[in-house]
């Protein structure tokens, strides 16, 4: 299932991220949802002690390495079918 922010902002970074290296996708991804998010930075959560869109900067980043994980593992997998 796909999921993404309510305020878009997976969407955009995402387009954005196509076709760069894994690295750099791995930063960028992260910077982008802060500047697409419509969330008030000013709002700092008591929990992390961050803003709303530091927060959903660094799930993002977690969300695309989980990802790219698991494509990894598939290709492994694939791979190993082939043998």
């Amino acid at each position: 299932m796909l999921q993404g922010a309510p305020c878009g902002a997976t969407w955009e970074a995402a387009q954005r991220i196509l076709n760069v290296p894994v690295k750099e996708a791995l930063v960028r991804i992260g910077l982008d949802v802060q500047y697409f998010c419509t969330a008030d930075p000013a709002g700092w959560d008591p929990v992390y002690g961050k803003s709303p869109v530091h927060v959903a900067g660094k799930i993002h980043q977690k969300a695309l390495k989980a990802a790219l994980g698991r494509a990894s593992e598939r290709r492994n997998a694939e791979e190993d079918e082939d043998r």
